[in-house]
């Protein structure tokens, strides 16, 4: 998952970097740095991450020539 991709998500969702900081028990701080292209958290975090938006309706779509993207699982 990339920055842009976490940003997408969460406005596919209408979920602010709270709720998501709560949905998938990762600190507020560290998704905004994430999505500043600040730091990149460990790969446990990013799945945390990916889990809560995935669960809330998100499919991440991997990179295939066209670049990678989130779009809304049906």
């Amino acid at each position: 998952m990339t920055p842009s991709q976490c940003r997408a998500a969460r406005a596919l969702v209408s979920m602010s970097q709270d709720q998501l900081a709560d949905a998938s028990g990762v600190a507020k701080r560290t998704i905004a740095s994430f999505e500043m292209e600040q730091r990149r958290p460990y790969e446990r975090t990013l799945d945390a991450i990916r889990a809560a938006l995935e669960a809330a309706g998100v499919e991440f779509i991997p990179e295939n020539g066209g670049g990678a993207g989130v779009r809304l699982r049906k």
